[in-house]
C-alpha cells in the first residue's frame, strides 16, 4: 500500500479582523438577566460553545445562562462554569415512538418556560429547536439568517435577531457559534476556548496517575473512538503508532473514551507490544479533562475529547476523513490535523454513507508513518519540563 500524499493543517488559527465593523443592535437596549443557549448537539460543539457563553458573562454581568443540551453533558456544563443550570433532554426518546417524542418534548418545553428567558440563541439550528424557541418566547430571539438547511413552506424562522451563518469573516465552526455576539453588537473579548479542570478532579487524577506509574507531562492520551466506526482510524495503525514513539521517546500511553468505545481500545491492547493503560470506559467528563490537561500530547480521531484537550491546552495531532480540518482543527492548543488527499478514493463502499462527514470512512486511508512523524513534529515544537518521579525514601 502506497503512502498517501496528505493534507495537513497547522492550528495557528487567524484571529477575527479587528477591522471588520460591530453590528448595530437590532432591538431596544434592555436588562438581559437569563439566556437560553439551545445546543442540542455533542462534546466538541459544547466546547466551542463555551467560548460563546463566557463572552456573554463578560457582557452581561450576573447572567443566568441556561444550556438545553443532552443529560450526560450536564455536570460538565454547571461544574466549569460554563452554564448556571442546565435543561436536558433524551436523544434516545426523542427518536423513540411517536409516544415517548412527545412525552420528552413535552417535558422539555414545560421546564423550559418556566425559567422565563429574557433571551435564547439557537445554536442547533434545527426544526426541533426553531420550535421549542417560538414556544419559549423570549423577548430576544437569536438564530441564523440563512439557516443551515432551507425552510420548507409550512415553517418560518422565529429569531428576530438574525445572524450570519459565521462570524467575524471566518469559517471555522468556533466563529458559527461566536457568529451571535457580532450581531448582538457585543465585544468579543475571549477568541478561543479554555476550560480549566476542577481542583478535586487534578487531584483525583494524580492519584490515577500514581497508581500507574504514570508521570505529568511523560504520557500521551489517545483515543480510538467516534460516533461512526467510519471516523475511527484503525486500532492496529494506533498501535504501530504507539509502539514506534514509545520506543523513541519513552513517553507512555493512556486510551480514554467512552463506555461505548471499549472494543477498539481492546484491539489496541491487544495489538501493542508496549505497556499500554486502558482508561476507557471508567472516567466521567470531569476526569476525562484533568487527564487531558496532564499529558504531553493528545492523539486521536476528530471527535469531543479531541476539542476538550485542546481547550485544557494540550498539543493535539487530530485524524479527521471527510471533515475539514478548516471548519473543524481544534483551537486553543498548538495542533497538527492529518487528512487524506481528497476526494477521496472510496475503501469502503458497503458501508460509507457519502457525502454526510460524519458516515464516511475517509479516515481509513491515512497511513502510519506520516501520523508518527506529526507525532514527532508536535512533540519537537512544544518541549515541556516532565514531572521527577516521585523519591522513594526507606525506612526501617
Amino acid at each position: 500500500m502506497t503512502v498517501l500524499n496528505l493534507d495537513i493543517v497547522s492550528a495557528q488559527f487567524p484571529k477575527p479582523d479587528p477591522r471588520c465593523p460591530k453590528q448595530m443592535l437590532q432591538f431596544s437596549p434592555a436588562p438581559v438577566r437569563s439566556i437560553l443557549i439551545l445546543q442540542t448537539k455533542y462534546m466538541g460543539d459544547i466546547v466551542l460553545a463555551s467560548t460563546l457563553a463566557k463572552n456573554l458573562q463578560l457582557e452581561y454581568p450576573g447572567v443566568r445562562i441556561v444550556f438545553l443540551c443532552e443529560a450526560h453533558f450536564a455536570s460538565f456544563l454547571t461544574a466549569h462554569g460554563i452554564a448556571s443550570d442546565v435543561v436536558t433532554f433524551s436523544r434516545a426518546r426523542l427518536r423513540g415512538s411517536p409516544l415517548q417524542r412527545g412525552r420528552e418534548f413535552y417535558s422539555m418545553v414545560r421546564r423550559l418556560r418556566q425559567h422565563r428567558f429574557d433571551m435564547t440563541i439557537d445554536l442547533s439550528d434545527s426544526k426541533t429547536s426553531r420550535v421549542v424557541v417560538r414556544l419559549v418566547n423570549a423577548r430576544t430571539r437569536v438564530g441564523y439568517h440563512p439557516t443551515d438547511r432551507p425552510l420548507r413552506w409550512y415553517e418560518r424562522n422565529p429569531a428576530n435577531i438574525r445572524v450570519t451563518r459565521f462570524g467575524y469573516g471566518e469559517r471555522h465552526y468556533l466563529y458559527r457559534y461566536l457568529s451571535p455576539l457580532e450581531a448582538l453588537g457585543i465585544d468579543l473579548r475571549i477568541r478561543t476556548p479554555s476550560i480549566k479542570p476542577l481542583p478535586l478532579e487534578t487531584a483525583r487524577v494524580q492519584d490515577l496517575l500514581n497508581r500507574h506509574g504514570l508521570r505529568r507531562n511523560a504520557f500521551v492520551a489517545v483515543h480510538a473512538g467516534a460516533s461512526f466506526r467510519g471516523r475511527q482510524w484503525q486500532p492496529e495503525r494506533f498501535a504501530a503508532v504507539i509502539d514506534e514513539i514509545s520506543r523513541e521517546t519513552g513517553l507512555d500511553f493512556v486510551l480514554v473514551g467512552g463506555p461505548g468505545e471499549r472494543k477498539p481500545a481492546e484491539r489496541i491492547v491487544a495489538g501493542t507490544a508496549s505497556a499500554v493503560v486502558n482508561l476507557v470506559g471508567v472516567l466521567s467528563l470531569e476526569t476525562l479533562l484533568a487527564l487531558l490537561e496532564e499529558a504531553r500530547l493528545f492523539l486521536g480521531n476528530e471527535s469531543g475529547p479531541m476539542h476538550m484537550a485542546a481547550a485544557a491546552g494540550t498539543p493535539v495531532v487530530g485524524l479527521f476523513g471527510q471533515t475539514r480540518p478548516t471548519r473543524w482543527a481544534p483551537v486553543g492548543a498548538p495542533s497538527i490535523c492529518l487528512q487524506p488527499s481528497m476526494p477521496c478514493e472510496c475503501v469502503a463502499r458497503d458501508l460509507c454513507r457519502w457525502p454526510d462527514p460524519s458516515k464516511s470512512c475517509c479516515v481509513w486511508r491515512l497511513e502510519v508513518e506520516p501520523v508518527i512523524e506529526a507525532v514527532r513534529e508536535i512533540l519537537a515544537q512544544t518541549e515541556v519540563a516532565v514531572q521527577p518521579p516521585p523519591v522513594v525514601r526507606a525506612t526501617r
